[in-house]
């Protein structure tokens, strides 16, 4: 396991259809997108295993082959589930897929970041079972921005930053979840289920948790990372985050 975190496993949600990346991606997922040397998700692994973490699930949906021959490559220690319902349904039902997968507590990721290893390391070294990390502000476009109550817990999240209250900074799709915190989460999920499955992890059930839980959200205010959801989110990536990522050059 990771030394003193407990936590030798990551589930990296990939299942979405990336629709606004429709002329870079036509032909694989998002995940695969490479601004380096290697698709993105490829290198998230790489420094999640530099980390410490041993077992990596993968969620896949749209277009998984691509997924399943990147665990065959990889060997054991990455595995894929398949959500088979991803067009019609929302980022939490990929991660209640992953139920069967994962047994105690686990990093949760998405597929299209590309971020600093201290994003991962902060994450590990957190005194508590339960975090959701933040950075302060990017300037990137479609932020979601995380509202805290006076301990630094969760209190919500919106892309309206004016329908929240004191915010402690943006969602940058990467926290620690421990396995009761999971069981709230799928027991949430559950109910939601019954009317749609098109759910976030994040907005949604997430926040909804944060009602019955305290769910600590530790800030990183000069993390450098990125989420590649459109053309603008992409250019910045491999104008500005990569090369500093890589070590190419200073973030600014």
């Amino acid at each position: 396991m990771s030394a003193g975190s407990g936590i030798d496993t990551a589930v990296i949600l990939a299942a979405g259809r990336g629709t606004r990346l429709a002329g870079e991606v036509a032909d694989r997922p998002k995940g695969f997108l490479a601004v380096g040397e290697r698709p993105i998700v490829e290198e998230s692994i790489g420094r999640l295993q530099a980390a410490g973490i041993r077992r990596v699930v993968i969620v896949t949906g749209h277009l998984a082959d691509h997924y399943d021959r990147l665990a065959a490559r990889l060997g054991p220690a990455v595995t894929t589930v398949h959500n088979p319902d991803y067009a019609a349904s929302g980022s939490m039902y990929s991660l209640y897929c992953a139920r069967d997968q994962v047994a105690g507590d686990f990093l949760l990721l998405e597929s299209d970041l590309v971020y600093e290893p201290r994003a991962i390391t902060t994450l590990l070294a957190h005194p508590g079972p339960d975090a959701i990390l933040l950075s302060g502000p990017t300037g990137a476009g479609d932020e979601v921005w995380v509202e805290t109550d006076a301990t630094g817990c969760l209190v919500g999240m919106s892309k309206r930053r004016a329908a929240l209250g004191s915010v402690a900074g943006e969602l940058v799709g990467i926290s620690r979840i421990s396995a009761s915190l999971y069981g709230t989460m799928q027991a949430i999920a559950a109910r939601a289920f019954a009317t749609s499955l098109r759910y976030d992890y994040e907005t949604d059930c997430l926040v909804a948790a944060a009602r019955e839980r305290a769910i600590p959200c530790p800030v990183v205010p000069d993390l450098v990372w990125g989420e590649i959801d459109d053309p603008a989110h992409l250019r910045r990536v491999r104008e500005q985050v990569y090369p500093a990522v890589s070590g190419r050059r200073r973030f600014p």
